[in-house]
């Protein structure tokens, strides 16, 4: 059997020399995209640490009860953050935030308008459907490696990660949002007289919107999860405690930070998911 290894497809090095390629041809543009996406992490981070922690909790805590209108989710965001405070994770609850909202913000921007494209043409989401199973299924640790090349260490690489790893949800929310609208409705508006642009904006995103949020839901929680991953490559936040307790085998540190990530990743949801999806906390 050794004729079938004799001829291997050249898969890894093809790999290596397109990042290669990348790396050497494509410097300007990542040193730029890192520099943007750098500075979007950094007025985040100033926004959340700038001022006074409690401050910054009370506003979390008034945008919690605007979004949902419910005391219940106002006062469980009042325990949570209040708890994360009290176990010394501030910082890195903040640090962590930002970069969720970070990334949350880049893959519904570049998703919802990839879900509305797939949606209208077939043959766009034919090509683009086994990319998405290429993302969401390949192994973190693959894709990591060429962002830590290209853009080094820090909250960059883990945000590219990210998206990369939460980008399918949207697109794929979206476009099930899009296609489930009604032909009815779509053929009332049509003969009123609205131009397939109108028909977007005033039948089918309006349809759409409870996938769109269910998308935004998911993306938030997908980003979260990869928090302790993007750790690996420099990102700060509460996946940092998490993998020194593991280098160190702490057990309390462990804990402490993992409850900070599910009491946040609660909290986000609870503010984010679409109205409909069960009262109270």
């Amino acid at each position: 059997m050794n004729w079938i290894t004799d001829y291997k497809i050249p898969i890894g090095p093809l790999a290596k020399s397109t990042v290669d390629w990348l790396t050497s041809s494509g410097e300007w543009f990542f040193d730029r995209l890192a520099f943007f996406l750098s500075h979007v992490i950094n007025a985040l981070l100033f926004i959340l640490q700038a001022p006074h922690p409690l401050i910054v909790l009370a506003a979390i805590v008034g945008i919690a009860y605007w979004l949902r209108r419910s005391i219940g989710v106002a006062v469980f965001t009042l325990l949570g953050l209040l708890l994360i405070m009290n176990q010394g994770y501030w910082k890195e609850t903040t640090e962590t935030l930002a970069l969720v909202l970070a990334s949350t913000f880049v893959s519904m921007a570049i998703g919802i308008p990839l879900g509305i494209a797939g949606a209208r043409r077939a043959w766009v989401f034919s090509i683009m459907r086994p990319v998405l199973d290429l993302m969401q299924t390949i192994p973190t640790f693959v894709y990591l490696i060429p962002a830590l090349i290209l853009f080094g260490l820090g909250m960059v690489p883990g945000l590219i990660a990210t998206v990369i790893f939460a980008i399918p949800a949207p697109i794929r929310l979206t476009r099930l949002g899009i296609i489930s609208t009604p032909s009815s409705l779509v053929e009332a508006a049509e003969s009123f007289g609205a131009t397939p642009m109108q028909v977007l904006r005033k039948v089918e995103l309006p349809f759409a919107m409870p996938q769109i949020m269910a998308g935004l839901t998911q993306t938030i929680m997908l980003s979260l999860s990869m928090v302790v991953i993007a750790a690996l490559v420099g990102a700060d936040g509460l996946g940092k405690p998490v993998v020194r307790a593991l280098n160190t085998v702490n057990v309390a540190m462990g804990f402490q930070a993992g409850l900070c990530i599910v009491i946040l990743a609660i909290i986000l949801d609870r503010m984010f998911r679409a109205t409909g999806e069960g009262e109270g906390v």
